[in-house]
């Protein structure tokens, strides 16, 4: 296989992320968000929200980790964000084997590239890491303000236990993560999530 085919095959692949859905409920309370809209959404908030990542940010990088960062759920699946820890771990054993197959699909410089940006966004051990992080659990938040509580609803998910993801907001943007901690006030004002 030449190159060009490696990456056409690499590309046709990525495709396949449309077919994963999430746990994150839409407006339209009878859809759930595909992986790729999830995706797409994340590029979108690092055009619209760049201004809160922290100076000196590569925001070309971290849109490329948006991108790249769930592509692994094409093997894997998707799992909800309060997940138990074993749950989480068994996750974290397929991501790995899914990154592996799917990034070697890429001709060597570029497999390396992208495996690279999604370890790197895994490990959050730099500042576009953690901005892209932070994107990452923001839109689940926003997702489910819209759909007047959606999955904080459905599983009795508890404002404490949204709190305790948005650390990872305020590790990639204070800004960000302020926001986050007042939605998180209004919505158990409003009362679309529960308080404790």
């Amino acid at each position: 296989m030449g190159r060009l085919e490696e990456q056409l095959a690499f590309v046709t692949e990525a495709g396949r992320l449309r077919g994963v859905l999430r746990q994150t409920q839409l407006t339209d309370p009878d859809r759930r968000e595909n992986s790729a809209e999830h995706s797409w959404q994340l590029a979108v908030m690092v055009l619209a929200l760049g201004e809160h990542a922290p100076p000196g940010t590569d925001l070309a990088r971290v849109t490329a980790m948006v991108l790249v960062h769930d592509l692994v759920e094409i093997d894997a699946g998707d799992l909800f964000v309060f997940a138990a820890a074993a749950e989480q771990a068994r996750q974290e054993t397929a991501e790995r084997a899914a990154a592996d197959r799917i990034f070697a699909l890429l001709p060597a410089g570029q497999a390396e590239e992208f495996r690279g940006l999604w370890d790197e966004f895994e490990e959050r051990r730099t500042r576009e890491a953690r901005f892209a992080r932070a994107l990452d659990r923001l839109a689940p938040m926003l997702a489910n303000v819209a759909a007047g509580g959606g999955t904080w609803a459905r599983y009795g998910i508890t404002a404490d236990q949204v709190l305790a993801k948005v650390t990872l907001i305020e590790e990639g943007s204070p800004d960000l993560g302020r926001y986050a901690r007042d939605m998180v006030a209004k919505a158990v004002a409003d009362g679309i999530l529960a308080a404790g």
